[in-house]
């Protein structure tokens, strides 16, 4: 490529204007300052629900002797603490970055999802042996009909919350809500099955069914701790999980630039909702420093402005003579 296009290429990129990225800059930043503002919200709401339904259903299997109800009153509870831990790491992922911190707490989040995914592994294994004795020596339910109308209506209020939950774990993508959502979910379900376990066990004899119940619930625990483990985990290790990503940044850059670089490896890490990318590419090493720096910085704003969750884009160049030639 001669000396003439390579210039007309830089200079028309450079006179591009900025408005437009910086407005998809900022609009992507007050999505996320509004994701954790209702991320936090809904958090909330579900403590104080879950605590509140938590109660009733321990209440319910102390009066009743019901293990389903007792596990699902022991899972509410759990939910809660899981709930405000989820809370407390949407709190500090809003926090700009600092001396300390120096890449932002985004990563907080993520941290939070770990930390209840653990809690809920806890718990399940808690209400695994609750149920073995109950299955081992199983007892007469007393108040069934109480028991599946409490269980019931925690079935329903859950399941609500859940929906809730999820639409805006969803819309945000924040990742320790959706595990929250999912726990939500896997609560209320909980609760249903519940009220089928009661009523197997009260109206058809099969008293088993009540502990079996809490050994469901607790599968069902398992399950979601799982997922929700595996996911956190690879985003602290910086794990990339989209393969495809990397391609198609290197055939944005390559095109829009039309053979002055060449993309020699691109590396990605996901810190929650924001992504960061680092690019080494391959210039002609004769190019003055002015035009190498206009190029660099053009293909930060060409990858931000297609893909507006990568809030950090570093370029590193690596000289090439003969590259011009070569391409």
């Amino acid at each position: 490529m001669d000396e003439k296009k390579s210039e007309e290429i830089i200079n028309a990129n450079s006179q591009e204007p900025d408005s437009g990225v910086s407005k998809d800059k900022n609009s992507f930043a007050h999505l996320v300052n509004e994701g954790f503002l209702a991320g936090q919200k809904i958090a909330k709401v579900s403590v104080v629900t879950l605590i509140s339904i938590g109660i009733a259903e321990l209440l319910m299997g102390y009066v009743s002797g019901s293990v389903v109800a007792t596990a699902d009153g022991v899972d509410s509870m759990s939910d809660a603490m899981i709930s405000f831990i989820v809370l407390i790491g949407l709190r500090f992922a809003r926090r700009p970055a600092d001396r300390r911190f120096q890449f932002g707490y985004h990563k907080v989040e993520s941290f939070a999802a770990m930390v209840a995914a653990i809690g809920m592994i806890l718990i399940g294994s808690f209400i695994v042996y609750h149920s073995y004795e109950g299955f081992i020596q199983p007892k007469e339910i007393q108040q069934p009909i109480l028991t599946m109308i409490v269980l019931a209506i925690a079935g329903g209020i859950s399941l609500h919350r859940a929906l809730q939950m999820r639409n805006i774990a969803n819309k945000y993508n924040l990742l320790s809500l959706k595990t929250d959502a999912k726990n939500s979910i896997k609560d209320g379900s909980a609760s249903v099955l519940g009220f089928f376990s009661v009523l197997l066990a009260s109206q058809f004899g099969f008293l088993q069914a009540d502990a079996i119940g809490g050994m469901i619930i607790a599968g069902f625990i398992f399950s979601v701790a799982y997922v929700s483990l595996k996911q956190s985990s690879l985003i602290l290790v910086d794990a990339w999980q989209n393969p495809l990503s990397p391609d198609y940044m290197k055939k944005l850059v390559e095109e829009r630039f039309q053979g002055m670089i060449k993309v020699r490896s691109i590396k990605l890490r996901q810190t929650g909702m924001i992504s960061q990318a680092e690019i080494h590419v391959e210039m002609d090493g004769s190019k003055p420093l002015n035009e190498v720096e206009a190029v660099l910085l053009n293909t930060e704003r060409v990858i931000k402005s297609k893909i507006p969750s990568m809030d950090i884009v570093l370029v590193v160049p690596h000289a090439h003579a003969r590259l011009g030639r070569r391409l």
